[in-house]
């Protein structure tokens, strides 16, 4: 799994309460490897998570990842290229997943580029998935 994100909020390196520590430990606990990159925040991340493996961009972070979940909403991640994000990840059978905690991407442009994206509080009519 693939985190953007790691930091409280944009633009600093607070990991104070940050939400990316429980996702986090969440997620180890229920056996995923994850990879993380944030703009500011790594090298106090890696204090706190010391289990993570830290990439150096975006793009390195979603290698090989099967989904990919957008914690912070650093203008950076707003700006990615979701063909080039897609292209990094695993190529299994099913669709990489965009998982949008920030809603920062439209879920049919999501699905577009080939993504099953899920955004928080986003009605079912709004979760888009290849094919439908």
């Amino acid at each position: 799994i693939a985190l953007l994100g790691l930091t409280f909020k944009p633009n600093t390196d607070d990991m104070r309460d940050a939400p990316a520590l429980a996702i986090v430990a969440g997620l180890q606990d229920a056996g995923a490897v994850v990879r993380a990159y944030d703009p500011e925040g790594m090298e106090q991340a890696r204090i706190l998570m010391p289990a993570v493996d830290y990439a150096e961009n975006a793009y390195a972070c979603a290698e090989g990842a099967d989904a990919v979940v957008i914690v912070t909403e650093w203008n950076a991640f707003r700006a990615l290229d979701l063909d080039r994000l897609r292209q990094a990840m695993s190529s299994g059978e099913a669709a990489p997943v965009l998982i949008d905690l920030r809603n920062i991407y439209d879920p049919a442009s999501a699905a577009r580029h080939g993504f099953t994206y899920c955004g928080v509080g986003r009605t079912k009519e709004s979760v888009a998935r290849i094919g439908s």
